[in-house]
């Protein structure tokens, strides 16, 4: 979508703080011996405070109210009682519908005892992100999103996961456009001013493709190797991106 109106700015910014708070609780909670469940239980009790509500479990049926993949699961992870280890990667994300508006975003957090490339690759997502944002501008093309993405993730020799995209965003989880995380040249439409989108780096340490569990939802690195997520909702201006989800 594109803000059109105050009330597009109002709904958003109202979901986007949603989004934020919760993957800021979680983000500072998550620990070894802690669960999925855990984490998804306290992401609920904040959604029921403001009155959002999942909108992977609303729309698609999702088992659970945030997304949670650990290690070599790159996204779609659904919340169990497996307790999180030292030295996991675990990635939080977070997708809230408020009043008819819908943010997204997602972290990584490396947790006690990770192996130094665990750490960097959790770095290298962030300042990929950060990258792209200085290209996301009005009259751009979408491809300079995913050129930008690309060269600082293979500039610090890990790899982005090509199956998997930024995207639009706001009235609903996935709209356009699609956003490749990767160069891609198709992809010459031109950014414009006042559109929703997601900007998500979605990497590994040394494959581009992915595997979907049996569980019809999780998405695995094709050769185990870890993956780290790290992603906001921003409205696009002449200038740098307004983060709607940022704490």
């Amino acid at each position: 979508m594109s803000i059109e109106t105050e009330r597009d700015w109002i709904g958003l910014t109202a979901v986007g703080r949603v989004v934020a708070e919760t993957l800021r609780v979680t983000r500072e909670a998550v620990r070894p011996g802690m669960t999925g469940f855990d984490l998804d239980e306290m992401a609920r009790r904040i959604f029921a405070r403001y009155g959002a509500v999942s909108a992977p479990k609303e729309h698609l049926g999702f088992p659970g109210t945030i997304l949670i993949s650990v290690n070599d699961a790159a996204v779609h992870g659904v919340p169990d009682d497996t307790a999180f280890q030292e030295g996991d990667l675990v990635s939080i994300d977070v997708t809230a519908e408020l009043n008819g508006y819908v943010a997204d975003a997602a972290v990584t957090v490396a947790l006690p005892g990770s192996s130094d490339e665990a750490r960097r690759l959790v770095k290298s997502a962030e300042t990929a992100f950060e990258r792209a944002c200085r290209v996301a501008q009005a009259g751009q093309p979408i491809y300079r999103i995913g050129d930008a993405i690309e060269k600082d993730v293979e500039d610090a020799k890990f790899r982005v996961l090509r199956e998997l995209y930024s995207h639009g965003v706001g009235r609903a989880i996935h709209e356009h456009p699609t956003i490749p995380n990767y160069r891609n040249r198709v992809a010459c439409q031109r950014l414009t001013e006042g559109l929703v989108i997601t900007i998500e780096p979605i990497i590994s340490t040394r494959t581009r493709r992915t595997i979907e569990d049996p569980d019809g939802w999780t998405i695995r690195t094709r050769d185990g190797s870890l993956s780290s997520h790290y992603e906001h909702t921003v409205v696009i201006t002449r200038g740098k991106p307004i983060i709607l989800t940022a704490a």
